[in-house]
């Protein structure tokens, strides 16, 4: 068959819900950005952020106030979701209970014309796939939630000959158990048929074991995109170094003592940014836990804390303590073996952000 899978451009796209008032709110704010054909993206942030919203606006659901959508170069903007060739999948399943498993995976494209034969071998590809094979002559109705949102999903992956396929926080009611197997499986159905898929979670685990590139959103706003390595170890803004990891990323209020130090506490910290505009002046310290490490001398970089509390997570201990009015978390190898009272933490130059205005310098 053949691959139709189309290039998506947002162009300017913004979105108010209110656009005639004098002072318009906006759910999402102007941006512009290219979904490149056959890949995988997730819109990660927090309820409320405006990620359904750009979704809704790319299936048709919603028309944007401002800006165009092209899928391959063709302005779509004003076609209805039906004219453009797009599955969803949505939270809660959206199923024929009178219909069987097979029935519901084959509707689509029986409203297609497909024929028999590629009916019945679409249908037992996606079957196998999502673990529906023993349910297929079973009335919907009859399974478990977590099993019509299975019949769901396999409704938006059954066709081969969509623009991409749009799934909106699609794993919510499957049991937590089957959720890192279909994360795998959506993954190899995306190499396999090179079908562009869009996910929408607020899980930050699901977006980082999914998706070749992320779109963090914040009240409207895109404020990093890029791939889970880059999100992780250089956030762009303090949301994301906060919003991505777990825990979050250390932050510390500082200030600029030289073009490539902060000062924290009393001490001066390294970073390899260029610090030489902003001297004397306030900034913010950023280091993941996993870049921090435990060391028994006190050179440059390392800061002595007063250990408050350490925790066994099985395949690391995660260090809490204190530095004057700083909390400081650091990951270690669970064999590592802790001193108790006080321990020094280094900090590596190169694994430091400095943020002014909560933006990466």
């Amino acid at each position: 068959m053949e691959n139709i899978m189309a290039k998506i451009d947002l162009s300017n796209i913004s979105h108010s819900y209110n656009p005639n008032d004098d002072k318009p709110i906006y759910a999402l704010n102007p941006f512009s950005m290219t979904w490149e054909n056959g890949k995988r993206y997730a819109i990660l942030g927090p309820s409320g952020c405006g990620k359904t919203t750009m979704l809704n606006i790319v299936s048709g659901l919603v028309k944007p106030t401002k800006g165009e959508i092209l899928f391959d170069e063709k302005n779509v903007t004003n076609l209805q979701t039906e004219s453009r060739n797009i599955s969803q999948v949505f939270q809660f399943p959206v199923i024929y209970n009178t219909m069987t498993v097979y029935d519901n995976l084959a509707f689509p494209l029986r409203c297609r014309g497909f024929s028999n034969e590629k009916i019945e071998e679409r249908v037992k590809s996606v079957s196998d796939t999502l673990n529906l094979s023993s349910f297929l002559n079973s009335p919907a109705r009859k399974l478990t939630a977590d099993q019509k949102q299975l019949i769901s999903l396999g409704r938006g992956l059954v066709r081969e000959d969509v623009a991409a396929v749009l799934m909106d926080e699609p794993l919510t009611v499957i049991d937590p158990d089957l959720k890192f197997r279909l994360r795998r499986n959506l993954k190899e159905i995306n190499e396999q048929y090179k079908t562009t898929l869009v996910y929408v979670t607020h899980d930050q685990n699901e977006a980082m074991t999914f998706a070749d590139n992320i779109i963090v959103m914040d009240q409207g706003e895109i404020v990093q995109v890029g791939l889970p390595k880059d999100l992780f170890e250089r956030p762009q803004t303090t949301f994301v170094g906060y919003f991505i990891g777990s825990p979050a990323m250390n932050i510390f209020e500082t200030t600029v003592c030289s073009d490539y130090e902060v000062k924290l506490n009393d001490l001066n910290i390294k970073t390899q940014s260029n610090l030489s505009s902003l001297k004397d002046k306030k900034v913010k310290l950023g280091i993941r836990s996993e870049f921090i490490k435990l060391v028994t001398n006190e050179n440059e970089n390392t800061l002595k804390i007063k250990l408050k509390r350490v925790e066994d997570f099985g395949n690391f201990k995660l260090l809490t303590g204190i530095t004057g009015n700083k909390v400081i978390k650091s990951k270690v190898n669970r064999e590592e073996p802790i001193p108790d009272g006080e321990v020094n933490l280094y900090f590596p130059p190169d694994k430091c952000c400095v943020y002014s205005d909560e933006k990466l310098v």
